[in-house]
């Protein structure tokens, strides 16, 4: 894991997964891409494969190898729903989080369809975990709406919308069943224009239908210059999370192992030449 994430709405990240395809225009800057690439061929390295997908079964274990509780974004490097993942891989990720009950899970999509299908089947046992967010990302009415849809229909506990980058007004957003919703700009040297109406009519759909309202950034070639400051003030408001209590030092141990066995059958060569 990556403890103490630069990401606002997040304490740390847990990567399971590496790696990604595009898929709508919100991809079109990718950070992950862009970093990953950065080291395609240097040995050695962890993204020496580049953006290529990559099952990282050596992480699976992680979240329960940390004794404090902390909001833990899922996947800050890929998509667990991607095509390519195995559902049993996806299922086993699950079943990690519902071990670290501990642990606040953020889990974040554009495969909406494919996590509200498996929520519904086979990871039925997940979906109501009170530990663990799910939610798909929204960048625009054509790509993201249908995906809140989506999210939706899927048996989850806590639901939230990842509206970033926002790149046009989406107009009035129907959100029945949503918990939290997370709004920035983009950021970096092509990033595309925010228009703070756009802000400001999330945010006001959001009070009227009492939903959670986290601003994260204006965005843009320098974010931390034009900040998260919206009309005065920050708005950091997200879901609620319930989680149980840091277990004592036996008994995480003993969720430690389990969580190993689960992942061991990944670790062995021919689990690994799948996710290659």
């Amino acid at each position: 894991m990556a403890d103490n994430s630069k990401i606002e709405w997040t304490d740390a990240t847990w990567n399971p997964v590496r790696g990604c395809v595009k898929l709508s225009p919100g991809c079109k800057h990718c950070y992950a891409e862009t970093f990953a690439e950065r080291f395609r061929g240097v040995p050695g390295h962890p993204y020496t494969q580049g953006f290529d997908l990559k099952l990282i079964p050596g992480k699976l274990a992680e979240p329960l190898r940390w004794k404090a509780s902390k909001r833990v974004f899922v996947n800050s490097m890929s998509d667990l729903f991607l095509d390519g993942v195995p559902e049993a891989y996806i299922e086993t990720v699950a079943r990690v989080m519902a071990l670290a009950d501990w642990q606040t899970f953020q889990v974040l999509t554009k495969r909406s369809e494919r996590m509200q299908r498996l929520l519904s089947t086979r990871l039925a046992f997940a979906a109501r975990l009170p530990n663990v967010w799910w939610g798909v990302s929204v960048e625009d009415r054509r790509y993201g709406l249908p995906r809140v849809d989506h999210l939706r229909a899927a048996p989850a506990r806590t639901r939230f919308l990842s509206v970033e980058p926002l790149l046009e007004d989406l107009g009035r957003v129907d959100f029945t069943g949503v918990d939290g919703v997370i709004v920035g700009g983009e950021s970096g040297a092509k990033a595309r224009p925010l228009d703070p109406a756009w802000v400001r009519s999330l945010r006001e759909q959001c009070d009227a239908a009492g939903v959670a309202f986290f601003f994260k950034q204006w965005g843009g070639v320098r974010k931390a210059t034009t900040g998260r400051v919206l009309d005065g003030r920050t708005y950091d408001a997200l879901p609620r999370s319930t989680v149980a209590p840091v277990p004592d030092e036996a008994r995480r141990l003993r969720l430690l192992e389990e969580a190993e066995a689960l992942a061991a059958p990944w670790l062995a060569p021919p689990a690994l030449a799948m996710g290659a």
